[in-house]
């Protein structure tokens, strides 16, 4: 039976912060043995022949340093909100990576239609700003846990990350004085160490010292101590733990000032076993 090729596809409008989630695609390619899609939509059909253009020069940027990743060349005239989705869909897409502006550029991210893209995705996103990746990739990996079951999920595609770039995985949990929820959230960690454990991921769990209200910034700033390379965490819409008041829980962890990347995936009906994967 043959193995499904990993495909990572990159939403590209040629601006310094694309290319850097250009560079992070070719860098977890060259480790996960994929493939990288450019992906550049316009509004015209007259305008397609200049994007391939730039295109072939993002390519040629990209694989400048003789990397053996087969990048290929999307051009879609449409709009950005819909078309990110449909290609992903067609080339059966495992990872989409994409870059933004920090607060500035995060309309482009909480926007309706565009946090639609995310929320109705099923390929999970990793969104960067301009921090370059580091040469080992993805050394260390925060994995926040609240306490619904669906933050589970994000633990294969973790592992998996993880088996690429021989990471540490860091367990984060608010604090929770509540009995009851309390023991939830050490069930939580016990299943998360043991899945790891049983992977031999290297990993470490901690209770913040910040509740539930403040877990965001908890959690942003247990990563910096860290030195993390990516936060992962679910899109859970509606009744997480983060907070549904005020700025959305995704725009303040997408735009945190250590720029730190962002994997954010959306729960589906599954376990863990069947969860995400790269394979």
């Amino acid at each position: 039976m043959t193995q499904k090729k990993t495909k990572i596809l990159v939403p590209t409008d040629f601006t310094p912060v694309a290319d850097c989630a250009i560079d992070h695609a070719m860098n977890l390619a060259e480790h996960a043995a994929a493939e990288v899609y450019l992906l550049h939509v316009v509004p015209k059909a007259s305008e397609a022949e200049e994007a391939r253009r730039k295109l072939e020069a993002a390519v040629a940027r990209a694989t400048e340093k003789g990397t053996t990743v087969l990048v290929h060349k999307l051009v879609r005239v449409g709009s950005i909100f819909e078309d990110i989705g449909d290609a992903a869909a067609e080339i059966d897409a495992s990872l989409i990576i994409m870059g933004t502006h920090g607060m500035r550029g995060m309309q482009f991210l909480t926007g309706s239609r565009a946090l639609r893209v995310i929320t109705n995705s099923e390929v999970p996103f990793i969104v960067v700003q301009q921090r370059p990746i580091k040469e080992g990739g993805y050394d260390s990996i925060v994995v926040p846990l609240d306490l619904h079951k669906e933050t589970r999920q994000k633990l294969t595609l973790v592992a998996d990350m993880a088996k690429y770039f021989n990471s540490k995985v860091h367990l984060v949990t608010p604090r929770e004085d509540d009995e009851f929820l309390h023991k939830q959230l050490v069930n939580h960690i016990k299943f998360a160490k043991q899945y790891l454990e049983e992977r031999g991921i290297a990993h470490d769990a901690t209770i913040t010292d910040e509740d539930s209200g403040d877990f965001v910034k908890a959690v942003v700033r247990y990563a910096v101590e860290v030195d993390a390379d990516l936060i992962a965490i679910m899109n859970l819409a509606q009744g997480n733990i983060f907070g549904v008041l005020g700025v959305p829980y995704e725009q303040e962890v997408l735009s945190n000032e250590a720029q730190i990347p962002v994997m954010l995936m959306n729960p589906r009906e599954t376990s863990v076993g069947g969860g995400w994967s790269f394979q």
